[in-house]
């Protein structure tokens, strides 16, 4: 959900669980800077400054077969569909949605054949993006997480280990990473707050959201079809567990944050339930494949099981679920770090 300061990585694509693809973990802080573009396909820069030797290098790189990137990413409003074979009459195999990507294994005809996630067939490059601009949508819409690789981490206030702290994270815990620049402290995001924690005990990926296989978008469905049977989205009413449930990601995302924040973060999740592009129900929305980062490590169900949910945040669910939007029809937030326009509230820009 956020745009982060990241470290280039150097190392060959992995696909991980939770229907998102890994770029692998850098070993350092330092391993990590500038989003995908230097694992897949380094871009040469120029500008009027250059010297004699570098054009002379740039007329020999001219000379040389161009490398090309193996990253492919949808280029759709929704959805597109991926088929056994590459021809519109071939059958279907599954889905590659909307900012989803995946790693070419052969091209011909003008198609693709890509893997993504447990998803591989062949798509028409008329709905796909290439090179440099799968890289640029890549590095956009992309996340930099970490896990905690230690039994327990302090959450602090700032890069000191004496700075107050904001709270504990466990063995195995996944949090949104917003820079890594600082080779001793990782900042990322506490319920919406600046966090510092120390990087040595921190596992690192940049994350790209993955298709889903036929069998994958029949259990998903069942799922939400699960969750919706004592929900009437016609009036975007829901029971109690539902507003718990929207009352729980809110204070994972924006916990610390103004109340104008968290009831903006509500928004987000009905925006999206309204729209044709994400599933249609609360439960589906949030844990929708690789989007919401507290989902998918776990920390909304423990925040939801526990109970202790912040009363501002229910109330902000409420509003949310009676239709208010302080963010218009915004579906996506991320921190605010000046370089994506939207409403901003607090930390988050809303988009």
């Amino acid at each position: 959900m956020r745009k982060v300061s990241i470290a280039a990585f150097t190392f060959v694509i992995v696909f991980g669980v939770n229907g998102t693809i890994s770029y692998g973990a850098p070993n350092s802080m330092l391993e990590a800077k500038g989003g995908v573009t230097d694992i897949l396909s380094p871009v040469i820069l120029t500008d009027s400054r250059q010297t004699k030797d570098d054009n002379d290098k740039e007329a020999k790189a001219a000379t040389e077969p161009k490398k090309t990137s193996n990253l492919v990413m949808a280029n759709v409003k929704s959805a597109l569909n991926v088929r056994k074979e590459p021809n519109e009459d071939s059958d279907k195999v599954g889905k590659l949605y909307k900012d989803c990507g995946g790693t070419i294994v052969e091209r011909k005809d003008g198609w693709t054949k890509l893997k993504s996630g447990n998803l591989e067939g062949w798509a028409s490059d008329e709905y796909l993006l290439f090179d440099e601009d799968a890289v640029e949508l890549a590095n956009d819409v992309g996340r930099l997480v970490a896990t905690v690789n230690a039994d327990t981490l302090r959450v602090r206030k700032e890069a000191d280990p004496s700075a107050g702290i904001w709270g504990l994270l466990p063995r195995g815990e996944i949090v949104d990473v917003v820079d890594n620049s600082n080779e001793e402290w990782a900042l990322i995001d506490y319920e919406g707050e600046d966090g510092y924690i120390n990087a040595q005990y921190l596992v690192f990926d940049f994350r790209i959201d993955a298709g889903e296989t036929l069998e994958e978008i029949k259990a998903r469905e069942a799922a939400e079809r699960e969750a919706k049977r004592h929900v009437n989205y016609g009036a975007y009413t829901a029971n109690a567990d539902q507003t718990l449930l929207l009352a729980a990601l809110i204070q994972c995302e924006a916990g610390n944050q103004p109340y104008e924040g968290q009831v903006a973060v509500g928004a987000v999740v009905m925006n999206r339930v309204r729209s044709g592009a994400y599933p249609d129900s609360i439960h589906g929305v949030i844990y929708a494949s690789g989007q919401f980062t507290p989902a998918l490590n776990g920390k909304v169900n423990s925040v939801y099981e526990s109970g202790k949910i912040k009363q501002s945040c229910i109330e902000a669910a409420k509003e949310a679920l009676s239709g208010v939007s302080n963010v218009g029809a915004a579906t996506h937030f991320r921190r605010n770090n000046g370089s994506r326009e939207g409403i901003i509230i607090g930390n988050h820009v809303f988009y």
